[in-house]
């Protein structure tokens, strides 16, 4: 397979931005953000603003390309997934990679569904933390990156992750291809179930979870009934990958945010239904109780409904 040259970004928030921005200063690539109507014209007449540099990046309708990407990044909040996938036909090719970088368990499996499985590799990054204000993303760590095949076995990679290895070490993305991946994704729905709930209930940044014993039981509360799932589906977390977890939270800057805590702030729709939403479905499927995920579920649907600040919320039309 040949060299990965031209690369598309779906989704320019604070994940796809970061990506767009790393492959945009490396002089090899030729990087463009993929968009439709409203948000192509935003993207065209704004830019994006990455850590105070500005960004001119070519901004492209999928419907109007006339070539396919080489690597395709994903970088949608999950209820755009499926308004926005299924119109990138032009953009792959035989030999296109896509590489979703979303939260939750689903987006691999929904676009392997449209494209092909093989087009598909997995991937999730873990403690960037990286704010966004409108076209203006800010970050003080830029994270490590995990990505592969559901199995991956030194020596004996595929031709797609050897290819997207070499190329994020020509742009500079920190990345690591573990053995199993798929144990890789589950670990980090867990961070995401409890983190991003946690947070968003709370108003609460990553400096509290750093210090606070109280912040840190909601979070692993949380957590842990993930971990009682993985037990019945044979996936094997255990309460040592919670451990491990804390290595990333407390290098992550103080002041960052979780997705769904700026989701909230912004009175933009959150992530919750592949969080607490999917644990509890899985708890009815499997027999396993989520009391946890359950109430935080009815406490984040009520912060959606409503706007203001801690203790004026105000009805919305």
């Amino acid at each position: 397979m040949r060299e990965i040259k031209k690369v598309a970004i779906l989704g320019a928030g604070a994940m796809g931005a970061y990506f767009a921005s790393r492959f945009f200063d490396t002089a090899c690539f030729s990087t463009v953000l993929i968009a439709k109507d409203h948000r192509l014209d935003k993207l065209k007449t704004e830019g994006l603003i990455v850590n105070g540099k500005s960004y001119a990046i070519p901004a492209i309708d999928p419907d109007e390309t006339d070539s396919p990407a080489d690597l395709i990044i994903v970088a949608l909040k999950h209820h755009h997934l499926k308004e926005a996938v299924p119109g990138l036909g032009k953009l792959v090719g035989d030999s296109t990679t896509i590489v979703s970088i979303m939260n939750g368990l689903e987006s691999e499996e929904y676009i392997g569904s449209i494209y092909g499985t093989d087009k598909v590799l997995y991937a999730i990054s873990v403690a960037i933390d990286a704010l966004r204000q409108g076209n203006r993303i800010t970050y003080t760590k830029p994270g490590k990156h995990y990505f592969g095949e559901a199995r991956n076995i030194q020596h004996h990679l595929s031709q797609r992750v050897l290819r997207v290895q070499e190329a994020f070490d020509r742009a500079g993305i920190v990345y690591e291809t573990p053995e199993d991946m798929i144990r890789m994704m589950w670990w980090k729905f867990m961070v995401n179930v409890g983190m991003n709930q946690a947070s968003a209930v709370m108003r609460a940044p990553y400096g509290v979870f750093q210090t606070s014993p109280e912040a840190q039981g909601l979070m692993e509360a949380l957590m842990k009934e993930v971990i009682a799932l993985t037990d019945v589906m044979d996936v094997n977390l255990t309460n040592q990958d919670i451990e491990e977890w804390y290595s990333f939270l407390n290098v992550l800057s103080p002041q960052g945010k979780t997705s769904m805590l700026q989701d909230i702030e912004a009175g933009r729709k959150t992530e919750v239904e592949i969080f607490g939403g999917k644990v509890i479905e899985l708890g009815k499927t499997h027999g396993v109780a989520t009391p946890v995920n359950q109430t935080l579920l009815q406490i984040i649907r009520v912060l959606e409904q409503h706007s203001g600040d801690h203790h004026d919320y105000k009805e919305r039309p």
